[in-house]
């Protein structure tokens, strides 16, 4: 019997963005060799504005403000350290935030990535860097 073609298995993911002095806020899990924004994904009946928050507060030790939530964008990319041919779908959000930006739980390295340094960061990350560096927001 021939095979059929699976579809690559696809993560979907949520991230927090966040920009300060033409920089983007990153930061490295334990046990990765580069950078990811704040986020991850969505846990059981969580909206995108819950799961942003949890992960947020889990990761950087801050808490997102209710009503300040923006789209920024939604980045297809190949998913960094997984299985061959996996993508990743990461739905960008930027919103305010109260509390003081930290490493928290798996976080290793809080960081500020530009443009020029974009290389530090897994593709989806890059991608989401070229799209705020295009908008003006990332130098």
């Amino acid at each position: 019997m021939p095979q059929t073609p699976t579809t690559p298995p696809v993560i979907d993911a949520l991230a927090w963005v966040h920009v300060r002095e033409g920089r983007l806020l990153c930061v490295r899990p334990r046990g990765r060799d580069l950078l990811y924004v704040p986020g991850g994904k969505r846990e059981p009946g969580e909206s995108d504005e819950e799961a942003v928050t949890r992960e947020a507060r889990e990761e950087v030790s801050v808490r997102l403000l209710p009503g300040t939530f923006r789209l920024v964008t939604v980045v297809d990319e190949a998913a960094h350290a997984q299985e061959p041919g996996t993508r990743v779908r990461m739905i960008c959000y930027a919103a305010e935030h109260e509390g003081t930006i930290a490493a928290d739980h798996e976080i290793t390295e809080v960081t500020w990535i530009g443009h020029a340094e974009r290389d530090r960061c897994a593709p989806a990350v890059r991608r989401l860097i070229d799209v705020l560096h295009s908008e003006g927001a990332v130098r």
